[in-house]
């Protein structure tokens, strides 16, 4: 199944990345995982038959900037919450299935997204659950309108799983895929054996 993967992610620039985590690592350090995991994810994502966005904010460093990889679509993510960032973006890609993943998950694998595509063929929506209460990947097979992907959630919160899905049609079928881990702050690193301690 062929369809689009939206990464969302932030220019790695020092002080605007992982800002909760800096707190704990240090500005420096906080923007260079950032970074490598946002790398990572990039290089994960496109390997695989469906075709590879970035959302990138601030919405200027979509026309610039040699970081992350050349060849790369990219779009600015605009204003707004989280939601209506995802709602925009989501809406911008072409017709068919389309899947968006955050950045910060050092165990995403394409495997996942392969996974996420398959599900879709029978569902209308796919979650990847993280185990603070979001989520690192959520996708739509758009197989019927939808005119906002997003109501009313507690972003940055342990509900915002759950208001996503309160949010979502009744008639919806939705799958979920395996829970992964996502690196907010300090105490997080510890669960990948990293030093959680600023240098």
């Amino acid at each position: 199944m062929r369809g689009t993967v939206i990464i969302f992610a932030k220019a790695p620039r020092a002080g605007a990345v992982k800002t909760r985590l800096a707190k704990g690592v240090g500005v420096g350090r906080a923007t260079a995982l950032f970074r490598v995991m946002a790398e990572r994810t990039i290089a994960e994502a496109r390997n695989g038959g469906w075709r590879t966005m970035i959302a990138i904010d601030p919405d200027h460093a979509a026309t610039g900037g040699s970081f992350y990889e050349a060849g790369v679509e990219r779009i600015p993510q605009g204003h707004g919450d989280l939601g209506k960032r995802m709602d925009r973006a989501i809406k911008r890609a072409p017709a068919g299935p389309v899947i968006v993943i955050g950045a910060d998950a050092p165990g995403f694998r394409a495997q996942h997204l392969r996974a996420a595509f398959d599900r879709l063929r029978s569902a209308d929506a796919v979650i990847g659950p993280a185990d603070d209460g979001g989520y690192w990947l959520i996708g739509f097979a758009r197989r019927r309108p939808m005119r906002c992907y997003f109501g009313v959630v507690r972003w940055s919160t342990t509900h915002a799983l759950q208001d996503t899905l309160a949010g979502l049609p009744e008639t919806y079928r939705i799958a979920l895929l395996e829970e992964l881990h996502d690196v907010d702050d300090a105490r997080d690193l510890l669960h990948f054996g990293l030093r959680s301690t600023a240098r």
